[in-house]
């Protein structure tokens, strides 16, 4: 059923929201396709804590691409104007689910790498090495 659109074309807040991709975003595929072209090979939403983006299984390193919204970027983010205790409650079980998934990987030795989508688009290069250097400081095991 297509949504149905308000003056000017515009769509509902609802609508808009509906729209949020939860995985394969621009940014994850991005990266996902320079990882690929740089020889790095990995699992897409392997069954992890948290499920990450990306994880590198035989190297034990789980990358997660947070977007500036939902995860509440130091940069980007803005509360919404209408419903700010919800959206205030939203944002903190959301970091605080972040930091467990962390928490728990870190448990279970893999290295965790976090990067923000806008960081990806902004200096792709810069989360290339951030990754490639988690990658290879870890051992096979």
């Amino acid at each position: 059923m297509r949504p149905r659109l308000r003056k000017r074309g515009k769509l509902s807040k609802s609508e808009q929201m509906a729209r949020v991709r939860s995985k394969d975003t621009d940014s994850e595929i991005r990266l996902r396709k320079v990882l690929w072209q740089k020889g790095l090979r990995y699992r897409v939403r392997f069954k992890l804590p948290g499920t990450p983006d990306i994880a590198f299984v035989k190297k034990r390193v789980a990358v997660f691409v947070d977007g500036c919204f939902w995860h509440g970027c130091p940069v980007h983010y803005r509360a919404p104007m209408s419903n700010a205790e919800f959206w205030t409650e939203k944002l903190r079980i959301n970091v605080n689910r972040d930091r467990l998934a962390d928490s728990r990987l870190n448990e279970m030795g893999w290295a965790v790498v976090r990067v923000w989508a806008h960081e990806v688009n902004d200096d792709i290069s810069q989360v290339i090495q951030r990754i490639t250097k988690a990658v290879t400081a870890t051992t096979d095991n």
